[in-house]
């Protein structure tokens, strides 16, 4: 019994990995023939697992999402990796509205975990603290709205607020809801503007009810994530400014983020840093505090911004050392 039941719950575990698996991947899998596989899908499906199973040659078996929520099966990686993270929700995040239904979780997964994970997920929560400079929350009903409409490819109507203040009424369709580690943003086709925008979600005010349906476009790239970091890091800005650095994009990530700046490895030892600032006294002082050495690529202004600023620095390390400075 036992055996069967340890059986049981390492297919479970295969299953939940949501994939297909054929009767003899399986029982290759479980060490058992494929008419024992079938029989353990069976005490699966009275145990309330929704497992579909197709036939023929290309045939398989996969785990459907029920009406009823059955058991989940966790690792031990795993089951520590939902504590945390519901810990770190529980204690307010990115996502306003979850804080309580977190708790409540939480509670119920330390009812469950073994002493040995009990202790790990304890230990992670107290002995860590979040940094401040945390981002603007956002509600997590207006996270779920927009992400069904990009699902279901429906347009939404909302109220937006600009970085000055000023509000203004949009119309767009939305395609994909993209985390910065700060700000949760929104990129969508602005009906009114005939053009793609990308929307900071905490200035967002939903309208509903939303639609009607609308036939998807073409991306604006190919990763959103690249294509709203340049959006942010560089075109909400007036001065641009592309820069080779001499040091490898993982050591420059370090002491950067993707709201500062897009990085493009080169080779191992250089990368090219895209962005931007309000003015070339901000690129200047951005690209010097980074550490490394560099080269400006573009634009010249900022390269003879970059020359009156060496003779002026060329100055006052001489009238330092004039005035017995060591």
């Amino acid at each position: 019994m036992l055996e069967t039941s340890a059986r049981l719950l390492r297919l479970l575990s295969l299953l939940q990995a949501h994939r297909e698996w054929t009767g003899a991947e399986l029982a290759g899998r479980l060490g058992v023939t494929p008419r024992t596989v079938r029989r353990d899908v069976d005490r699966l499906r009275t145990l309330g697992y929704p497992v579909h199973s197709t036939t023929g040659t290309a045939g398989g078996y996969r785990l459907g999402a029920g009406a009823q929520l059955p058991p989940l099966l966790l690792d031990d990686d795993e089951a520590v990796a939902v504590g945390v993270g519901l810990r770190t929700a529980a204690a307010g995040g990115a996502v306003r509205g979850m804080e309580e239904s977190s708790v409540r979780a939480l509670a119920k997964l330390e009812q469950v975990l073994p002493h040995r994970l009990r202790r790990r997920v304890g230990a992670l929560a107290a002995f860590t603290d979040p940094i401040g400079g945390r981002g603007p929350a956002v509600d997590v009903e207006t996270i779920t709205e927009l992400v069904a409409a990009c699902r279901d490819r429906l347009r939404v109507r909302f109220a937006y607020r600009g970085h000055d203040g000023t509000s203004s009424r949009r119309d767009a369709e939305p395609y994909r809801l993209v985390y910065g580690g700060r700000r949760w943003y929104l990129v969508a086709w602005d009906t009114g503007r005939a053009d793609w925008r990308t929307f900071r979600v905490d200035r967002v005010a939903l309208s509903p009810p939303h639609g009607p349906r609308f036939t998807p476009r073409e991306p604006p790239a190919d990763d959103w994530g690249t294509y709203v970091s340049e959006g942010i890091s560089t075109g909400a800005y007036r001065e641009r400014a592309t820069v080779l650095l001499h040091a490898p994009a993982e050591r420059v990530a370090e002491r950067t983020t993707p709201a500062a700046g897009v990085l493009e490895p080169v080779d191992e030892h250089t990368c090219l840093l895209r962005t931007g600032a309000h003015s070339l006294e901000e690129l200047a002082y951005h690209v010097l505090a980074l550490g490394f050495d560099f080269e400006v690529r573009s634009p010249d202004a900022l390269v003879r911004h970059m020359e009156a600023l060496a003779e002026r620095l060329a100055r006052a390390v001489a009238a330092g050392r004039a005035g017995g400075g060591s």
